[in-house]
């Protein structure tokens, strides 16, 4: 059985986002290679920052909480010390699937 999981993903820089060097691109090119990934095999629910860049959150499935926590810690924005992240157990309650596009972008 799998659960559901969110993280919390802060930038250790507030408008680090705004500012990387090359290395830092980098990083976030990994990360976002790597959530398209999870996407493209059921793991990923949803994703994405805040347009503040206050945090991002990643809500996707794994089947236990120390599951959950390699694929948090294995993230490369995590990884790298360019975001820290909070891990935490999440239940799904309201949803509107009517906002939602096909490509899962909201419009």
């Amino acid at each position: 059985m799998t659960n559901t999981y969110v993280y919390l993903l802060r930038p250790v820089t507030r408008g680090i986002l705004d500012h990387m060097n090359p290395e830092q691109e980098a990083i976030m090119d990994q990360h976002f290679t790597r959530l398209q990934q999870a996407l493209s095999d059921g793991r990923l629910l949803l994703a994405g920052p805040c347009e503040d860049e206050a945090f991002g959150l990643v809500v996707f499935r794994a089947q236990s909480m120390d599951d959950a926590q390699r694929f948090m810690n294995d993230d490369p924005a995590v990884r790298s010390g360019l975001m820290t992240a909070e891990l935490h157990p999440f239940r799904v309650s309201l949803l509107d699937v009517s906002a939602w596009n096909v490509e899962g972008t909201n419009q």
